[in-house]
């Protein structure tokens, strides 16, 4: 089966969601999957529930903190140890699905560089199924994966302050 690159951008709710829902079709007809999510730590609803796929990996390269600014030093280390982690995934050939959660993100708060991202679809073997998340994609993603989502947020309830609910949103 020929693999292709799906991109999952925009301001809206739903990129990780979506990524998600994918893993769990791909872990039900059998296919492994590797999900490697920047930014991100903890024990989120999709992480505990993604632990009864025997077929599904995930791996977080974050501290755990919203970045604003600039990153951390551990930030910057975990993120660029994510990127040779996913990389090295990549160029095993062994999954049939690979994920780089929030990397679009990473890229935006120069955890990684766009030719660093770039080089995940170079490194991508042709069967693969390459998926990037994350607000903010640069054009150059854009215009080289096969598909393409925007997430467009037209009304949202945390503008009225409703916060992040478990198993809703966290």
């Amino acid at each position: 089966m020929k693999g292709y690159v799906q991109v999952y951008t925009g301001n809206g709710k739903g990129k990780t969601t979506a990524s998600i829902g994918l893993a769990v079709r791909a872990a039900g007809a059998g296919l492994k999957v590797f999900i490697g999510q920047f930014l991100k730590q903890g024990d989120y609803s999709e992480i505990k529930s993604l632990k009864k796929y025997e077929n599904i990996t995930v791996e977080q390269y974050g501290k755990g903190r919203f970045v604003k600014g600039k990153p951390s030093t551990d930030e910057l280390q975990s993120g660029k140890e994510g990127y040779h982690r996913i990389l090295d995934i990549l160029r095993s050939g062994n999954h049939d699905l690979v994920i780089a959660e929030e990397a679009n993100v990473a890229v935006m708060c120069n955890i990684i560089s766009e030719d660093e991202l770039m080089e995940l679809l170079v490194t991508r073997p042709d069967h693969v199924e390459l998926v990037i998340t994350g607000r903010g994609a640069p054009a150059c993603l854009l215009e080289k994966a096969d598909l393409v989502t925007e997430m467009k947020e037209v009304k949202h309830y945390y503008a009225k302050g409703v916060a992040a609910r478990v198993g809703i949103e966290k």
